[in-house]
């Protein structure tokens, strides 16, 4: 792995940031960043434009976005923020919705939304109750952050019950069926719930989804392994049926081709590494010079994420 992984680092917690006079900062180039001005004044810099930011004002940026915030000469600048990674909601969004997502992430976007809406009203009343359990707040972060996208989930959600085609009827199932069911759902099942031969679902699926059903499916279990390796301390062997391998073998011989490591050392260099990096001081390349004068993490409780699967949280 030669290129910094930012995708396990905290996303929906909420952290303070305060930006000397001057100075810049940039969201995390992966996913989604959600961050308001809490107090102070600064700018949103951007090649194409630049908006002045006011207390209150939120803005919504995606990782490929150019842009950064910079502080006002004339005094310092705190902010709020949280990310949100598409790819680690597995167990609470239909495999169309997480891939609406995904695919939302990967354009340049950046949405300015002033003080008085209700969705950055509602940002600042969650500042104020940071002290709430860190799953409640989670689910408030995350149900304020998809409320930005609410029109276009309903639309992706609302497509008629019969369909008229097999490319519409796997959208359909994609928009209804949760992304954990296609860890271990296997070929056979999804063309008897197409109603398709699987030559012909074969052909569909990669029509609508771009890539093979066997290669969707390895994907989800190597992004649901990864989370259950930092998040969980069971062994290797449970992870690998957790995620959907039956066989250790062919999990570890998955994962060593696509991360370039084996699962043990892949969780000894996340878990210790980046967990001291996580409730310290965030790693200075982040931002410009002159550094800002204070980052604090704002702990929404001590408990893991809650994509885990309810059988490794029964074994701990």
């Amino acid at each position: 792995m030669t290129s910094t992984d930012h995708s396990y680092e905290p996303h929906l917690e909420l952290c303070e940031l305060s930006l000397a006079p001057g100075s810049e900062w940039m969201p995390r180039p992966s996913g989604w960043s959600l961050c308001q001005v809490d107090s102070g004044a600064g700018y949103w810099l951007h090649p194409d434009a630049n908006q002045e930011l006011l207390p209150g004002t939120l803005i919504l940026r995606n990782g490929p976005s150019p842009g950064k915030i910079r502080a006002s000469q004339l005094g310092s600048l705190s902010l709020r923020f949280f990310h949100v990674e598409p790819s680690r909601l597995t167990g609470l969004l239909s495999l169309g919705e997480q891939e609406f997502l995904e695919t939302a992430s990967t354009g340049e976007k950046v949405h300015i939304l002033p003080s008085s809406d209700p969705i950055a009203i509602r940002m600042t009343g969650l500042g104020a109750a940071h002290n709430q359990s860190g799953c409640f707040v989670r689910l408030l972060l995350l149900q304020l952050f998809l409320e930005i996208f609410h029109p276009e989930l309903k639309q992706q959600i609302s497509r008629q019950q019969t369909a008229a085609s097999a490319k519409d009827r796997l959208r359909e199932l994609m928009n209804v069926t949760p992304a954990t069911d296609f860890l271990h759902m296997n070929f056979s099942e999804l063309s008897a719930k197409m109603g398709c031969t699987p030559r012909h679902l074969t052909r569909t699926f990669r029509d609508v989804i771009g890539i093979t059903f066997r290669e969707k499916q390895v994907q989800l279990r190597l992004v649901r392994a990864r989370e259950l390796l930092v998040t969980t301390d069971s062994k290797i062997v449970d992870v690998a049926l957790e995620s959907g391998f039956q066989s250790l073998s062919i999990f570890n011989m998955m994962f060593r081709r696509r991360f370039g490591v084996s699962p043990g050392k892949w969780r000894e260099i996340r878990r210790p590494k980046k967990r001291a990096a996580i409730w310290s001081m965030p790693k200075t390349r982040r931002f410009a010079s002159p550094l800002p004068e204070q980052v604090r993490v704002m702990r929404t409780g001590s408990d893991p994420l809650f994509t885990r699967p309810r059988s490794v949280v029964q074994s701990q």
